[in-house]
């Protein structure tokens, strides 16, 4: 009996050794496709679509900070916007800290 018990155990062994190494590689390479498809790519959309909004900015539209200030865009340069607070007051932040349009903010309520 116990014999027939040792030799079904090597029989796995010997089996579980043959498998083809490129089969162990699957879940790797499915555990990628996941992170992929639900990680990196909505990222790099999210990524292209600031961009995009970044590069259309124009004078007098009013947006908000990714601090949470609002204001009206008084001046745009390649890397810095000056915003016009109520009240006159103006202030200069990077333009890669603009968190989007304050209409669109404001439509949401």
């Amino acid at each position: 009996m116990m014999f027939l018990l040792i030799s079904n155990a090597y029989a796995q062994a010997a089996a579980g050794a043959q498998q083809n190494p490129l089969m162990s590689m699957i879940p790797f390479v499915l555990v990628f496709v996941v992170m992929y498809f639900f990680m990196i790519r909505p990222q790099k959309k999210k990524m292209q679509e600031e961009q995009d909004f970044l590069s259309k900015l124009q004078h007098g539209a009013e947006v908000f900070t990714k601090s949470g200030i609002l204001g009206k865009i008084s001046g745009i340069t390649e890397k810095v916007v000056t915003l016009e607070l109520e009240g006159g007051t103006k202030m200069k932040v990077l333009k890669t800290h603009i968190g989007g349009s304050a209409k669109s903010l404001l439509e949401t309520k």
